[in-house]
C-alpha cells in the first residue's frame, strides 16, 4: 500500500495515518535487509513528508503567537489526532498508527522543527503510553490505549517530584495497599500534559523501607485523572516550550484499584526506567529538529544580511559557525537513528539512547546560540524566531534525564562492557 495513493490534493491523508497499518506491517519499513544502509524506504519518506507538511502549514505559522500567550494548542492537537500524528507508536490493534520507534522519530523531528513546545504537547502521550506498553496487561492496554485512540484524549507520565528529578529513587509519593485498593499520597511536579490529561502513569513507593532497593521499592499505577483526591496545579510559565502544558499534580488519599497496577507490586522502577530506552531516541530527534531549524534560519539570514559590502555568509567566521552547526545536526541525527534502529530490532539500546539524547540536547543548544549570534541584534529580538529556539532548546539538556545523567549512564554502560571483555 502506497501512502501517496491516499493523499488529498492538499497533501494530507484522506484517512488517518493510524489506519494505514498495511504500510508498516507489510513492509517492515525499519528492518534492514542486506546489511547496513542509510537510505529511508519509500514509505518512510512519505511519512516524513506528511509530517513535514503538517508541521510547516499547521504548526509553524501559529508557533510564535502560542508561545507568547503560553497557550495550549488545542486545535492543532485535534488535527494531529485526526491524522494519526498522536498515538503514532500505539499498535494498530489498540487503534494507533502502529509506527515503530524509528518512524515515530521521523515524525517527531519534523514536528519539533516547527515548534518543539507544540511537538512536546503532541508527543506527550508517548511517555505514559510507553510505560503501559512495557508493563501493562492486555486488559489495561485495551482500556487506556483505546481511550486515546477512540477520542482525542491525553495522558501523562507522573514521576518527577519537587525534590526528585534525576534521582528517581528519591521520590516521596507513596502508595499503601488496603484490601483490593491502593491509597496514593504525594506530589508530582513538571508533569508534561499534567493539566489536560485523562489518565496518568504514576510511580509511587510501595515498600516503606528506605533501604529496599529501588528496583523492588516502587510500583507503577494507571490512575484516572478525575479520581477524587487529585488536584491539578496551575500551568507553569517556563523559559521555553510555553505551548506545552506543564504543571504539578497532587494526590491526596487517591484510591486506585489493584487491577491498575502495572505488572506487579515492586516492578514500577524497572518500567519507568525501561520507558526511557523507548522515549529518549524521540527526544533526541526532537532536539535535532530544533537544531535543523536553527541552522536553516541562520543560513537564510546569512544569505540576506550584508556587512562591509558583502553578504555575511561570505565571511569565513560565519561559514565556520554554519559548518559547526551542520556537523552537529548531522551527527545528532545519526545518533537518534542508531538508537531507534536498535530498539526496533530488539536490541538493548540504553547506551545509544543516552548518547543520542545527550548529544542532540547539546547540539540543539549550541545551534540555537550560534543562530542568535549570527543574527546579532536581530537574534536577540523576539520578532525573529531564533530567540525562541534558544529558549526552547534548554529543556533538552534537562528533561527525560539531564545531560549529566546521560553521561553517567554512558560511562556505566561502557565500563560494564569493558569489564566483561577485558
Amino acid at each position: 500500500m502506497n501512502i501517496t495513493k491516499v493523499l488529498r490534493p492538499n497533501g494530507f491523508l484522506k484517512i488517518p495515518l493510524r489506519l494505514l497499518s498495511a504500510v508498516t506491517e507489510s513492509s517492515q519499513v525499519s528492518k534492514v535487509n542486506g546489511g547496513f544502509k542509510f537510505e529511508l524506504s519509500a514509505e518512510q519518506k512519505e511519512i516524513q513528508e506528511m509530517a513535514r507538511k503538517f508541521a510547516r502549514e499547521e504548526i509553524l505559522p501559529k508557533a510564535a503567537e502560542l508561545d507568547k500567550k503560553g497557550e495550549y494548542p488545542k486545535d492543532i492537537i485535534h488535527k494531529a489526532w485526526e491524522l494519526g500524528l498522536i498515538n503514532y507508536t500505539v499498535p494498530v490493534k489498540y487503534g494507533g498508527t502502529g509506527l515503530n520507534t524509528f518512524d515515530g522519530c521521523l515524525v517527531g523531528e519534523e514536528l519539533a522543527y516547527a515548534c518543539s513546545g507544540i511537538a512536546t504537547a503532541i508527543a506527550g502521550n508517548e511517555l505514559a503510553q510507553g510505560s503501559l506498553l512495557l508493563g501493562g496487561n492486555e486488559e489495561q492496554k485495551k482500556e487506556y490505549l483505546g481511550r486515546n485512540t477512540k477520542e482525542n484524549l491525553i495522558c501523562a507520565y507522573c514521576v518527577t517530584e519537587p525534590g526528585a528529578g534525576s534521582d528517581v529513587a528519591g521520590i516521596k509519593t507513596h502508595a499503601e495497599k488496603k484490601g483490593d485498593k491502593y491509597i496514593i499520597n504525594g506530589q508530582k511536579m513538571w508533569i508534561t500534559n499534567g493539566g489536560v490529561a485523562n489518565w496518568y502513569f504514576v510511580l509511587a513507593r510501595t515498600n516503606p523501607d528506605l533501604k529496599c532497593p529501588a528496583n523492588k521499592a516502587f510500583t507503577g499505577f494507571i490512575v484516572d485523572a478525575d479520581t477524587k483526591g487529585i488536584t491539578k496545579g496551575r500551568k507553569e510559565w517556563n523559559m521555553g516550550q510555553r505551548a506545552s502544558n506543564t504543571c504539578g499534580v497532587t494526590f491526596e488519599d487517591v484510591e486506585v484499584p489493584e487491577k491498575n497496577v502495572l505488572t506487579a507490586e515492586g516492578a514500577g522502577f524497572k518500567i519507568a526506567m525501561g520507558t526511557f530506552d523507548k522515549t529518549r531516541p524521540p527526544v533526541a530527534a526532537f532536539a535535532t529538529g530544533l537544531a535543523q531549524r536553527a541552522l536553516d534560519e541562520a543560513t537564510k539570514y546569512s544569505l540576506e544580511r550584508k556587512t562591509f559590502g558583502v553578504r555575511i555568509v561570505e565571511h569565513q567566521a560565519i561559514q565556520f559557525k554554519l559548518a559547526e552547526m551542520i556537523i552537529g545536526v548531522e551527527t545528532a541525527r545519526l545518533a537518534w537513528m542508531r538508537a531507534a534502529w536498535q530498539r526496533d530490532n530488539g536490541q538493548r539500546n540504553t547506551y545509544f539512547a543516552s548518547i543520542a539524547k545527550a548529544l542532540a540536547g547539546d547540539v540543539a543548544n549550541k545551534c540555537a546560540a550560534d543562530a542568535v549570534q549570527i543574527l546579532g541584534g536581530n537574534g536577540f529580538n523576539s520578532e525573529y524566531p531564533v530567540e525562541k529556539l534558544m529558549r526552547d532548546a534548554k529543556i533538552y539538556q534537562i528533561y527525560e534525564g539531564t545531560a549529566e545523567i546521560q553521561r553517567i549512564v554512558i560511562a556505566r554502560e561502557h565500563l560494564n562492557a569493558f569489564k566483561q571483555f577485558a
